[in-house]
């Protein structure tokens, strides 16, 4: 397996190598977002990429929300297609390097992206980065994929990663899929 570093997603996006790219923002999470009322909340979305569910939340009028990735390029084209966004929410790091605090980290795309020997200590660093009461939520894969990146897993073996540093999980079928991941997706909201 490839190291999963700045260099390999740097090459990914330079050869058009972005499959898990819907283009917009996720339908699950659109929705969820509809349903958050505090706008002044800090927000993460590690491993952003193209960001698309950043730029949902500005438009709802949201104003803390950082977006971190390894490489530049995503960042990049988000904040040319948001140039009035202070670069201060533009990231260029690795998750597992952030200090900050947060009320609720956003999950897309990206603990698929991770080799699966971090996702406990990926649970572990998303729990250390929330406030009391903050919220890890977002879409994981709920099927199995050859090679990777992506990588798959399912529900149990999911909530097993976050049982040990979070003290409400839910992980349910996504009823709102976009159409080429229906019945493959899972959302899950984790409390601290």
């Amino acid at each position: 397996m490839a190291e999963l570093n700045e260099t390999y997603w740097t090459n990914r996006y330079l050869n058009a190598e972005t499959a898990w790219d819907v283009g917009s923002v996720s339908t699950p999470l659109k929705e969820y977002f509809e349903q958050l009322t505090d706008k002044n909340i800090r927000i993460l979305i590690p491993g952003c990429g193209n960001g698309y569910e950043a730029e949902h939340l500005w438009n709802l009028g949201f104003t803390e929300i950082y977006v971190a990735d390894l490489s530049a390029i995503p960042l990049d084209q988000l904040k040319s297609r948001n140039p009035e966004i202070d670069s201060q929410y533009f990231l260029k790091t690795d998750f597992f390097e952030l200090q900050e605090t947060f009320d609720l980290i956003i999950e897309q795309t990206f603990f698929c992206a991770i080799s699966p020997n971090l996702r406990r200590a990926y649970a572990q660093k998303s729990a250390s980065l929330l406030a009391d009461g903050g919220k890890l939520v977002g879409v994981l894969f709920d099927r199995e994929f050859s090679g990777g990146p992506p990588f798959g897993g399912e529900k149990e073996e999911y909530k097993s990663y976050f049982a040990e540093y979070f003290k409400e999980i839910y992980v349910e079928s996504c009823y709102n899929s976009i159409k080429p991941r229906q019945d493959s997706e899972l959302f899950m909201i984790c409390k601290k």
